[in-house]
């Protein structure tokens, strides 16, 4: 873990809320000349701590006006491939939603469910396609259990780093 000071924090502050500022407006706002902040930022990118810049999207401007929460439970909860040199349960299930662009977001879970999965599809009919054709369809998939998001309180991408 990269040693982070108060400056670095606030260029980290700065870009979670504008990524397209340029390296002077980023300096001017911590106090700093360019050479210094450009080299703070670089080092940030380097060691991983900026691990892409992006641009985010409306899902709902897009035509993607559904959001679904999908708890999935597998079938085997074994790591170990089966013989034949196939892959494990866990492993398939996860290189099969790397595949699957419905899928946006997915955590391994503690508790009763495997896995949370964050979906973003057209409609229901398009959620009905995605969970009939595809997830349950997988080998490894034993239980679903789905909700609905009705409203967004709150979202962002920004980590609270002035708490740390």
């Amino acid at each position: 873990m990269l040693k982070l000071d108060k400056i670095d924090r606030k260029i980290l502050s700065i870009l979670q809320t504008d990524g397209r500022l340029s390296n002077l407006e980023v300096a001017e706002q911590v106090n700093l000349s360019s050479s210094p902040c450009l080299r703070r930022i670089k080092r940030l990118e380097e060691s991983g701590v900026i691990r892409q810049y992006v641009a985010l999207i409306d899902p709902r401007k897009v035509g993607l006006g559904l959001l679904a929460y999908v708890n999935v439970r597998l079938e085997r909860h074994s790591d170990v491939p089966p013989k034949g040199g196939a892959r494990s349960p866990r492993s398939d299930f996860a290189a099969s939603v790397e595949q699957w662009p419905e899928i946006v977001a997915c955590y391994a879970m503690t508790g009763e469910m495997d896995y949370l999965l964050r979906v973003h599809v057209e409609n229901m009919d398009h959620f009905s396609r995605f969970m009939m054709e595809t997830l349950l369809r997988h080998p490894a998939v034993l239980d679903v259990k789905s909700s609905f998001a009705l409203n967004q309180i709150k979202e962002t991408t920004a980590l609270p780093l002035t708490q740390i």
